[in-house]
């Protein structure tokens, strides 16, 4: 199964770096926060990226373009002839597709605009500047026994953003609400599961945002399936959120970090 990253909005929030990277390039530890959502999901199997580009894109190729050569123990012989020898390397499993999606695309407009690498099946999908410790076995679990076209990861981190309204039984969203005060809703933490019915909810045109419209749409058609996590997940839209993760993680203390180091 395919993870779809959104990797290319500009970051305006946390500018004091995202103005010279893309913001999931911006690191936590001596890796971009993106390395650590790849890293996340790999341990879990999942292996097939494709990832959304837009602002700054270019500087994400040229990772990953490196990335065997920066992971790695190098000789450089230049007495002979130039040569190179790789000593000790670190390989991922990954099998990685970098797509342009536009400059000023929103959401909807970048996944739209990714279909043909998905091949028709269903996927993942997640934003590129967040963490967390989601089960993402548990997440597939529920999506496929409950038949929805997305189920979206519900959490609970305060109220500065909007809020997603559920059916009595708590399982369906049925609606979404403005940002509120603190009142225990749930709210739209990324880590998706799409079926690929989800494109025809979807456009490629540059206004189009996947949590307006098209997410919307399958709300009121009751096709809009929430996984409620009560664990950690954090996102990194300001330098305090950035200053957080750095701690947890250089703490030894990050909740995401659950891959053995090689």
């Amino acid at each position: 199964m395919k993870v779809v990253i959104l990797a290319g909005g500009l970051g305006t929030r946390i500018s004091e770096e995202s103005h010279l990277k893309p913001k999931p390039m911006i690191t936590i530890g001596e890796q971009p926060i993106l390395w650590h959502i790849m890293k996340y999901y790999s341990s879990f199997g999942f292996h097939d990226f494709v990832i959304c580009c837009g602002y700054k894109g270019h500087m994400i190729k040229e990772y990953f373009a490196d990335y065997y050569l920066y992971r790695s123990d190098v000789t450089f012989d230049f007495s002979a002839e130039n040569r190179m020898t790789i000593h000790q390397n670190i390989a991922e499993p990954w099998r990685v597709t970098l797509v342009d999606t536009g400059l000023n695309t929103q959401t909807g407009g970048r996944v739209k605009r990714v279909e043909k690498y998905i091949g028709g099946e269903p996927f993942l999908l997640t934003y590129g500047d967040g963490v967390s410790d989601i089960d993402l076995d548990a997440l597939l679990e529920q999506h496929r026994a409950s038949g929805k076209t997305v189920t979206l990861t519900g959490i609970q981190p305060g109220g500065r953003f909007g809020v997603l309204d559920l059916d009595e039984a708590g399982t369906t969203v049925s609606g979404f609400r403005e940002k509120a005060k603190e009142d225990g809703g749930w709210i739209n933490g990324g880590f998706m599961v799409m079926e690929p019915e989800v494109f025809g909810y979807l456009s490629s045109e540059e206004g189009c945002i996947l949590e307006r419209a098209p997410l919307e749409t399958l709300a009121r058609e009751g096709k809009l399936g929430i996984y409620k996590h009560d664990g950690f997940w954090q996102c990194m839209d300001t330098q305090r959120d950035r200053g957080r993760l750095e701690w947890l993680w250089g703490s030894g203390r990050a909740p995401w970090k659950v891959w053995e180091e090689t």
